[in-house]
């Protein structure tokens, strides 16, 4: 990376997301074909044993070949770090607190497990009485929904080979974050799913940035979702940016951390501009502010943008 480009990096992070990495963290190294570049301490995200968030598990010393981790039947993120493997692991918000374990292949039928325990966390719920018109979907508008989930489902379940540089992510916008992942609303006493993402400020055509480095494996206009691009950074690792007003990559585009990959906006079933930013290892959302430096101001409380979706 010649000096020019790692000074805009950097001044794009410390713009869109307060301070990062502490000065003294070395720079992401980029690994040899093959290889698996062993990652700081400062590079990974925080450890939240809880549903939606992320459980850091020793498996062992670190050989020349990294072990096959998976949870849940998914393949689980693996890193090198101060001589030893670690098993990233999303942990899904449908998760009950207590007991769990991945699995580690070793030859045998089963598999060795990586046993810890899950505790609860609270998220928050918003009951609300409205007119059945403003929450139900049209048959059509379900059949489209019906239509695009396994797609959206199967992006966010890409597995690739390779370790990304650093677990820790540049803020795709500058705008105050809220604290609205996981929080779930109910409708005239019919639970809606969780809200699988992070909300972000943003007014319209706002330049919204590629977390890190990857390979764009989607891009398209959802129901939901408005327009979206999903960017896939190895190993499980996958991120996706909605709502977007413009859409500036294509499908298989190779980005870099900082890249602007689209425009914020206000498309889909929302009330208001912003963007939603979803995280996701091993096919799960998780919490992106744990991936995410620290924000300046501290998050706001879930904002009424999603429309009854």
């Amino acid at each position: 990376m010649s000096p020019p480009r790692a000074a805009l990096l950097l001044a794009l992070a410390t713009l869109a997301s307060g301070p990062g990495l502490p000065a003294d963290s070395p720079p992401a190294p980029k690994p040899a074909a093959g290889e698996t570049a062993e990652l700081a301490a400062a590079q990974l995200p925080r450890e939240e044993r809880v549903p939606g968030g992320v459980a850091l598990l020793t498996v062992g010393e670190a050989s020349a070949r990294a072990p096959v981790v998976s949870f849940g039947g998914r393949r689980v993120l693996v890193v090198r770090v101060a001589g030893k493997w670690l098993a990233v692991v999303g942990i899904p918000l449908s998760q009950e607190p207590g007991p769990a374990a991945a699995r580690v292949e070793d030859g045998s039928a089963d598999g060795a497990t990586l046993g810890f325990e899950v505790a609860g966390k609270e998220y928050t719920v918003q009951r609300l009485t409205v007119p059945p018109r403003q929450v139900d979907l049209s048959p059509g508008d379900l059949r489209r929904v019906n239509r695009e989930q396994p797609r959206i489902h199967a992006d966010v379940g890409t597995y690739s080979e390779g370790t990304p540089p650093t677990l820790r992510l540049l803020a795709p916008v500058p705008g105050i974050r809220s604290s609205s992942y996981g929080s779930r609303r109910v409708f005239n006493n019919e639970a809606r799913n969780p809200h699988s993402g992070m909300d972000i400020a943003a007014d319209i055509g706002t330049p919204v940035r590629a977390a890190a480095d990857g390979r764009v494996v989607d891009t398209g206009d959802f129901f939901f979702n408005g327009n979206t691009v999903i960017v896939d950074h190895g190993g499980g690792l996958v991120t996706m940016y909605c709502h977007l007003s413009a859409i500036g990559v294509v499908r298989g585009e190779r980005v870099q951390a900082g890249d602007v990959i689209g425009k914020a906006g206000a498309t889909g079933r929302v009330t208001g501009p912003h963007l939603h930013f979803g995280v996701a290892l091993n096919a799960d959302f998780v919490d992106p502010a744990l991936f995410l430096p620290a924000p300046a101001t501290p998050p706001a409380p879930p904002a009424d943008n999603h429309g009854g979706g």
